[in-house]
């Protein structure tokens, strides 16, 4: 059946400009990191991807590595987008990285200006895109002067291969050096996408400072500590679970008591506790949008319903603040 968007998508998602630049971002974007390679059914990928346009979900965020194998998450996307997305191209914020590990040898990951414009013109090709909305340095590389690898996001912006660049999991002091060189080669850089949750506040020390002064937007990653802020293990861990299954995640970081304490301040507020979670990550004006990922639509339903919740309050908080405090990152 020929997909049509909805006519209301526009009046179900509050849109944030990103720093000081002239983009808007929905505050919660849609991430393909985990759930949109070959080992997930595409009709699967396609209901999640048609179900979040419907919600006002128009920025879609990919890596040149998602998926498995490497490069199926834009490859299935670019199917999805060509027969499903064509009419709404200039609707959407499509976003894809390089940076991590892609292809052997010397050239196939970190920062040098080789792999980062080889792995956009591949990116384009697996989706078949002319250009994409956001290009990010994925990680900083310590082997490459930054000069290089910010000249490469350059480049990529003036071929017309990308609108805008953007960084990711870059410090303080390595994202006001980065904001530094782009404007003086008069391309700044629109964003930074670090990691970022109630257990994971590294951001806090000097981070989301450095974006504000560069005049760039934040979008955070990981805002349900990979399933932790959910409740997903409020009485254990499935068997079927991520921290039973994955390598990112594992089965001895669950804290019960965590879990159990945030979800009854969730329920005080009306909602869940993943949902209240991403409406805390977006509580700082700071941070432009934030990424979810979603295996149904009724995840991704669940999450998006986090922007109607009700503000936080001071005790609400402390209380917050008191629970994570032993388990706090920074």
């Amino acid at each position: 059946m020929t997909y049509q968007a909805d006519d209301r998508r526009y009046e179900r998602q509050p849109y944030n400009r990103s720093g000081r630049s002239g983009l808007k971002l929905p505050a919660v974007s849609l991430g393909l990191w985990h759930n949109f390679g070959d080992t997930r059914p595409i009709e699967n990928s396609r209901a999640i991807l048609r179900r979040a346009f419907d919600l006002g979900v128009t920025h879609f965020d990919l890596a040149n590595n998602y998926g498995v194998p490497y490069g199926s998450a834009e490859t299935n996307f670019g199917r999805i987008l060509r027969e499903d997305f064509t009419p709404y191209r200039d609707e959407l914020i499509i976003s894809t990285k390089a940076g991590y590990d892609m292809w052997p040898g010397p050239y196939g990951e970190w920062g040098s200006r080789k792999y980062v414009l080889a792995s956009l013109d591949q990116s384009l090709k697996r989706m078949g895109l002319e250009y994409v909305d956001i290009f990010y340095s994925h990680r900083p590389d310590p082997g490459t002067p930054l000069e290089e690898t910010m000249g490469a996001l350059d480049r990529a912006v003036r071929s017309g291969k990308a609108l805008y660049a953007g960084i990711s999991n870059y410090s303080a002091e390595q994202t006001a050096q980065a904001a530094r060189i782009m404007r003086e080669l008069g391309t700044p850089l629109l964003i930074h996408q670090p990691s970022y949750s109630m257990i994971n506040r590294w951001i806090e020390d000097g981070l989301l400072d450095a974006v504000e002064e560069a005049g760039m937007g934040c979008i955070v990653f990981s805002p349900l500590a990979q399933g932790l802020l959910t409740d997903r293990y409020l009485g254990g861990v499935p068997a079927d679970s991520r921290a039973a299954t994955s390598r990112f995640l594992s089965a001895d970081r669950i804290d019960l008591d965590l879990a159990r304490g945030l979800d009854e301040i969730a329920r005080g507020r009306g909602q869940t506790l993943a949902q209240m979670a991403l409406s805390w990550t977006l509580r700082d004006p700071r941070v432009t949008s934030v990424l979810i990922g979603a295996s149904s639509v009724r995840q991704l339903e669940d999450n998006v319903a986090c922007v109607d919740g009700p503000a936080f309050t001071e005790d609400e908080l402390r209380a917050i603040d008191k629970i994570t405090e032993r388990y706090t990152a920074r």
